[in-house]
């Protein structure tokens, strides 16, 4: 049958999650309790009124047909009007907006949209697998972009000669999955003006954007002045909104970065179905209580399993957003075998970090989106854990 595979499709790993969802339903047939810190899903409902939007729709016989390639009108103006209130961008929703069926969909599609087979594709380490995989799948070389350990902000000066002057593509991602690291405006400034000097089109993930705590406020790299010459921002729903089975999101910024896409998807898709749309425009015009009341949950959870990990003796520092926690493995151990180590002696799942790329070796994520319930018996599970023992066992 491996005949019949591509080479690049043989050579490309399992996507990393789904292998944790297997391992998990071969623990459960064994009768495990396993609670999953693994995977970002969120576990709350989608908001009512969201919701009740869909119904409306789905009585309407008119929407049951195709969407424009481009997405409805009322949901790109949706996602203009977004950016107007939240940070003050102007977008024009016929040329700076592309509806998507989720982020994920456009991430995977905007890479073979502007570059060549064998074009070098900067990728932050770590990072959000897909961008690898994606950029494998197109034939694209892939290059680390470094991050200081302290505050995982990109180090440019770190970029040697040869590969800047090959790069073409450059992804970043704030506040950011897996590290759970936020950034302030100067940042993206930064970025643009090497992006700039350098000819590098940047991608910017802001899937946990909205997903904040306290006075933090994720800015938008489309603030800074001519972002929208050489950047686009990849947008989705599923986090702030609780919408990850709804598979809706958004790009916008650079008009050419978007018709490039747009072109591929037209060739690949046939856009989201309109019910969904409808009701997405319906949350991007809200006042966003829907998504502070979700962050309210997540703070609270946040601080919950913190104190848990710092009282077993493992660093780690709060962040301002997403609903992720970064923290360090325990001395002597691999970010392997200390997720194995919990999954086998507490059942419970987490992400060793070494899956997000080379620099995330001696890290592990935990999700904070699993039911409180859930997340108070994980937490007294980890209370048990006798590292000293773990210590001692890695040592032998």
């Amino acid at each position: 049958m491996s005949s019949f595979i591509s080479k690049r499709v043989q050579s490309l790993p399992p996507y990393l999650f789904s292998i944790i969802d297997e391992k998990k339903k071969l623990l459960q047939k064994k009768g495990v309790d396993v609670i999953d810190l693994g995977i970002g899903a969120p576990d709350l409902p989608t908001p009512p009124f969201i919701v009740n939007r869909l119904i409306r729709e789905l009585e309407n016989p008119g929407n049951f047909k195709y969407s424009s390639y481009s997405g409805c009108k009322e949901y790109r103006e949706a996602v203009a009007s977004f950016y107007k209130k939240q940070y003050n961008v102007d977008l024009d929703p016929d040329t700076e907006v592309l509806t998507l069926i989720g982020s994920k969909e456009g991430i995977a599609h905007v890479i073979p949209a502007l570059i060549d087979p064998g074009d070098t594709v900067l990728i932050p380490d770590p990072g959000y697998p897909v961008y690898r995989t994606a950029t494998d799948l197109a034939g694209g070389s892939c290059a680390d972009l470094p991050l200081d350990h302290e505050d995982y902000r990109p180090m440019f000066t770190h970029i040697s000669d040869s590969i800047r002057e090959k790069a073409k593509l450059m992804f970043l991602n704030y506040p950011s999955n897996p590290t759970a690291a936020t950034i302030e405006l100067d940042i993206f400034e930064s970025a643009i003006a090497f992006a700039k000097k350098h000819k590098i089109a940047i991608i910017h993930d802001s899937a946990y954007g909205l997903v904040t705590f306290d006075s933090y406020k994720a800015p938008s790299i489309l603030q800074v002045n001519g972002a929208k010459e050489i950047a686009v921002e990849f947008g989705s729903l599923s986090k702030s909104f609780n919408m990850t089975g709804w598979r809706i999101g958004y790009v916008a910024g650079n008009r050419e970065i978007i018709q490039a896409l747009s072109k591929v998807k037209s060739n690949t898709d046939t856009c989201q179905f309109l019910p969904i749309q409808y009701a997405a425009a319906e949350a991007l015009n809200s006042d966003l209580s829907s998504v502070d009341e979700n962050n309210h949950i997540y703070k609270q959870r946040l601080e919950k399993m913190i104190n848990a990990l710092r009282n077993i003796g493992i660093a780690v520092k709060k962040p301002r957003g997403t609903f992720f926690i970064w923290a360090a493995v325990p001395s002597g151990l691999t970010s392997q075998q200390f997720t194995e180590k919990l999954l086998e002696e507490a059942g419970v799942i987490v992400t060793p970090g070494n899956a997000f790329g080379p620099s995330g070796e001696g890290y592990f994520r935990i999700s904070l989106s699993v039911a409180t319930d859930r997340l108070d018996e994980a937490v007294k599970r980890m209370m048990t854990l006798d590292l000293e023992v773990m210590n001692h066992d890695s040592n032998h």
